[in-house]
């Protein structure tokens, strides 16, 4: 996925500023893409010069004008058609499995300490997931047909951070009756 496409989806339900972008990216479409303000910023001119998104100057009268953006016709056929093309799977580039792999080479304690670091952080963010869950689809019934799929986003999140819990569990336990010869 490029963050453009990213950035169209972010723009297709309403117009925003590049500032509400990324106040985006750091919230709810952070959990899953992360962009920095600067690549935002960056990929916004690019997609306005494709004509993939237009923008319009408001004037503000204490700050200093405001660019919002939204998505033109050819920016939404970009997307629909992105949207309907097959998805590769995620590669996986993780450091923390690679030291896991790698854990004989050091004293046991270290990798478990690690390990302990990552439930922990693994449990914060499943509890970040369940409050919004909680907050936001408390009856999934009473929702709107697109804030299902933002649902489904918040599903995967937590079955995520519970198999990585559940995981970290696991190798606790594991290591816990393993000596080293």
């Amino acid at each position: 996925m490029s963050l453009a496409h990213a950035l169209l989806v972010s723009l297709v339900t309403e117009p925003k500023s590049g500032y509400d972008i990324a106040k985006q990216f750091d919230g709810s479409v952070g959990f899953f893409w992360q962009a920095t303000h600067q690549q935002i910023y960056r990929e916004l001119t690019k997609l306005e010069q494709q004509n993939w998104i237009s923008s319009e100057v408001i004037a503000q009268d204490s700050r200093p004008d405001k660019k919002v953006f939204s998505v033109t016709a050819v920016g939404l056929t970009e997307l629909t058609t992105w949207l309907k093309h097959a998805t590769d799977p995620a590669t996986v580039k993780d450091e923390f499995l690679l030291k896991v792999y790698a854990g004989h080479l050091v004293d046991k304690t270290i990798i478990t300490t690690q390990i302990q670091q990552q439930r922990q952080i693994h449990a914060q963010q499943l509890q970040t997931y369940q409050v919004i869950e909680q907050h936001f689809f408390p009856n999934l019934d009473d929702c709107n047909y697109a804030s299902r799929f933002a649902y489904l986003t918040l599903r995967r999140g937590i079955a995520f951070e519970q198999s990585w819990v559940s995981w970290c569990d696991e190798a606790l336990a594991l290591l816990a009756d393993w000596t080293k010869p």
